[in-house]
């Protein structure tokens, strides 16, 4: 069996506050595995730290107790993991820089990472080609373009470094439906090109159940539920579980 690109042992992030609320348990107890290819679901109502556990994927959050292993290795610093670990968040504005060309935007993560020039411009041509937009989108700014444009864009930038491992929070839900869909299907066609693992958070039941292979549920901090996506649409085991799928219908 091939290590997981992401594996959480036992995780816990407690987050301190004042006197009338000395702490907070934003995640407890969370356990699971993500593989090269794969793509995990994470879904419950807002505040229950599925973003809390998205940036302890990515190194962002440090864990209060438990352990987080990338490529079967334990963290370490986020720097030795630059360039293999990706996000791409709910607003592509949050990611690209109103003053800065698109295709500069796209480049800017090989410039801190030290690649060639040439390099640069090859990466940054291939990956605008992949995610459907024409070379000249390089030379517009963000406000030029269309909401699933800039998140096209978003994506771009998270991929040219050729990341094991994206974490998706939110990334269609401030886009129409009918972009939407074709966002969609740009991150699983992306994913079964270049095979990086991928968290896919998100409130939406059926974005979710197009792109992941398993789901988990938080509710409160917990995950209360993880198993594959059929048995989770077709009989999940958790009441709360049971809840979201009938709110969504």
């Amino acid at each position: 069996m091939s290590t997981p690109v992401v594996s959480l042992r036992n995780v816990s992030v407690r987050y301190h506050g004042g006197f009338l609320r000395p702490h907070f348990d934003a995640v407890r107890n969370a356990s699971f595995d993500i593989a090269r290819g794969e793509t995990l679901g994470l879904v419950g109502e807002s505040g229950s730290g599925k973003s809390t556990l998205g940036r302890v994927c990515l190194g962002l959050a440090r864990p209060s107790r438990g352990d987080v292993a990338f490529g079967g290795e334990a963290f370490g610093r986020l720097r030795a993991r630059r360039g293999q670990l990706a996000v791409v968040l709910q607003f592509p504005e949050w990611a690209l820089n109103p003053r800065l060309r698109c295709g500069r935007s796209i480049e800017e993560p090989l410039v801190v990472m030290g690649v060639a020039t040439e390099e640069r411009r090859r990466r940054v041509a291939a990956m605008l080609e992949a995610v459907g937009l024409e070379a000249a989108v390089a030379q517009r700014l963000p406000s030029q373009l269309s909401g699933g444009q800039r998140q096209r864009i978003a994506i771009a930038r998270a991929l040219v470094t050729e990341p094991r491992f994206i974490v998706f929070d939110e990334p269609v839900s401030a886009l129409d439906v009918s972009v939407q869909a074709q966002v969609l299907n740009l991150i699983r066609d992306l994913q079964g090109q270049h095979g990086f693992g991928a968290l896919f958070i998100s409130h939406d039941l059926a974005a979710t159940r197009y792109l992941s292979h398993r789901i988990a549920v938080m509710k409160e901090g917990e995950i209360v539920e993880i198993g594959p996506r059929e048995r989770f649409y077709a009989e999940p085991d958790h009441e709360y579980s049971r809840t979201l799928l009938s709110a969504a219908l």
